[in-house]
């Protein structure tokens, strides 16, 4: 039961994210920002998301665009999916 809310959690988290990107962040014009994967732990506590970014140039730069806004994509998260405990996001490369 505990790893289908798992998976469950971690596919609600991939839309929103990808929701969250589209229309919420500003990235460099040009640049594609895909959400891969996210793991939830089984204590639904952290969330770490899978992210490629093409071209890898500007790897960087989104990154530190991302780690800057992250409280406010913590924050419509929380909003969007009404969940408790709502998992820390955490981004990977």
């Amino acid at each position: 039961m505990t790893k289908n809310r798992t998976l469950r959690v971690s596919e609600l988290f991939k839309r929103e994210l990808a929701n969250i990107f589209l229309h919420d962040l500003d990235f460099p014009d040009g640049t594609l920002v895909t959400v891969l994967d996210v793991e939830v732990s089984p204590n639904l506590q952290q969330a770490k998301v899978y992210i490629t970014i093409t071209p890898a140039e500007r790897s960087k730069e989104v990154f530190s665009i991302l780690k800057r806004n992250i409280f406010a994509v913590q924050q419509h998260l929380n909003k969007r999916l009404k969940m408790r405990p709502c998992p820390k996001v955490s981004w990977v490369k």
